[in-house]
């Protein structure tokens, strides 16, 4: 059984139990995290409460995650948008709003299902619960991934990761006008120590993250950017982008409060993923246009930004 605690801040303060609960993983529904609650597994200052109790800053909340057992995993036949497939890899072009694997409580409706029903050959490398998958992008964050149908390859492809070999190229919308071209930023990330549901840049506990940005085109009150990724850290690019000031459009956890635009989930979409074939040694390099919802809020912003034409 895995254990989470931390103590609400000022943001989080007055909001209710499970809502506050289901935003500190990306994995976690609000239904599965009011079944939690009903079983006594999330604690407020060690008291049992109702899924509507209002919590309150300084509190102290605990949860106790039940194990996901690999039997409760189904293969699901689904539409996976698959780019590439041999019999070491397979890029698949994951959808806005689809978790990547199974988490507690959380057996259904991910990509892993789909995956388990497309090939029977998947790496056990991560075990039962994370067959194949090489890294993993956030449940709302949209775009390519490359999965392991082998050991061999999942070994080989998780090395280019550590040696910064893989090309990883994100697209992205922020809040504000980015006033310069390009831009490095290095900055270590680690738990929030405010806000354990949450990441930041930090001075203590950090991991080195590195993001490279190079601006695509600016609006009236936005600007899209292309952000390539040297180290793959949680939440990297969200967290980074907020940390120079620009946070990203729809970001629930780390944008505005006030939402300007109805955007649902980060504007973020893996759009080039490249790497070298851990058989053949050939590049790979596949690319995927952002999904239509992200473009119709490129449409929008255009359309602000040059109302006349």
């Amino acid at each position: 059984m895995e254990e989470y605690a931390w103590h609400i801040g000022t943001e989080s303060a007055g909001e209710r139990l499970d809502k506050v609960v289901a935003s500190y993983h990306a994995n976690w529904s609000r239904v599965q995290v009011q079944d939690w609650i009903k079983r006594g597994l999330v604690k407020v200052d060690k008291k049992v409460r109702k899924g509507n109790y209002r919590v309150k800053i300084g509190e102290m909340i605990e949860i106790f995650v039940p194990p996901v057992e690999a039997q409760d995993i189904k293969p699901e036949p689904m539409k996976l948008d698959i780019l590439y497939e041999d019999r070491d890899v397979i890029v698949v072009n994951k959808p806005r709003g689809m978790v990547v694997h199974p988490g507690a409580g959380n057996f259904s409706g991910t990509l892993l299902n789909g995956l388990m029903a497309h090939t029977r050959n998947l790496s056990k490398i991560g075990g039962q619960t994370r067959l194949g998958i090489v890294h993993r992008i956030d449940k709302d964050t949209s775009g390519l991934l490359m999965v392991a149908k082998n050991d061999i390859a999942h070994r080989a492809l998780v090395e280019q990761l550590k040696e910064h070999s893989v090309e990883r190229k994100y697209v992205a919308i922020v809040h504000g006008v980015i006033p310069h071209q390009h831009g490095t930023i290095e900055a270590p990330i680690g738990r929030d120590p405010k806000q354990r549901q949450r990441m930041a840049v930090v001075e203590q506990n950090g991991k080195d993250a590195v993001t490279h940005f190079t601006v695509l085109e600016r609006f009236q009150n936005a600007t899209l950017v292309e952000c390539r990724l040297e180290t793959g850290r949680t939440h990297q690019i969200r967290v980074h982008m907020k940390y120079i000031g620009f946070p990203l459009i729809g970001d629930p956890i780390y944008g505005p409060k006030k939402k300007k635009y109805s955007f649902e989930g980060q504007a973020l979409h893996a759009k080039v993923l490249g790497f070298t074939h851990p058989r053949t040694g050939e590049r790979i390099r596949k690319e995927a246009d952002p999904p239509e919802e992200f473009q119709q809020l490129l449409e929008k912003l255009r359309e602000e930004s040059n109302p006349e034409v």
